[in-house]
């Protein structure tokens, strides 16, 4: 009797644990997954994207590839994260290099910390490589132009429901005036009602 007893408390306890558990379900990176309401890899991509397009649809680029007959070097600097949640805004930049160097339309320099390590390499070949295969010294690309901004959010809630506006700043600098040749933004609104408009 007690063994029988001893292996129903078993299954027992494994059945609850089983019901509390989780699941974990593989979908494609391509599918809109909105959990939370809060800024996710769906608005990084998507804003990216839209935001490079305007970029290089408006005329400082023609205006360039006329007076230089070739495309602009462009660099992405600091995107601040203004808002107060966790945003990877380094993915954000990602999304961004992707769109602008796979348009065609501008040349992309690597940034500062990619240019470290390629330098230190580089610096090392002159010492550790095969003459004819030393990459020159002092011949770096410089960049023409260099995309920076902000994300920025405000939130409003009342009760179970809430809703988080976010607004992301960027502009295209002429590194050599110091002049703003684009401005943009886009904006997101989302709409949360339930447990997760809880703040």
């Amino acid at each position: 009797m007690r063994k029988w007893l001893g292996l129903g408390m078993v299954l027992s306890v494994a059945a609850v644990l089983t019901a509390c558990s989780g699941s974990v379900q593989r979908i494609s990176s391509d599918e809109v997954v909105d959990l939370s309401g809060r800024w996710n890899d769906t608005d990084s991509q998507l804003v990216a994207e839209k935001m490079v397009k305007e970029a290089l649809a408006l005329p400082w680029l023609a205006r360039f590839l006329k007076e230089k007959g070739k495309n602009p070097t462009v660099i992405v600097g600091t995107i601040k994260n203004k808002t107060d949640e966790h945003i990877a805004v380094d993915t954000f930049q990602k999304d961004i290099e992707r769109n602008l160097t796979n348009s065609g339309s501008v040349d992309f320099v690597a940034g500062k910390s990619e240019r470290d390590e390629v330098r230190a390499e580089r610096e090392d070949q002159q010492t550790n490589a095969a003459e004819d295969s030393r990459k020159q010294m002092y011949k770096e690309s410089g960049a023409d132009y260099m995309m920076q901004g902000t994300i920025s959010k405000i939130t409003d809630a009342a009760g179970r429901t809430a809703t988080f506006y976010y607004q992301i700043d960027l502009e295209m600098v002429d590194m050599q005036r110091n002049v703003k040749v684009w401005f943009g933004n886009e904006k997101i609104k989302k709409l949360i009602k339930g447990r997760g408009a809880r703040l």
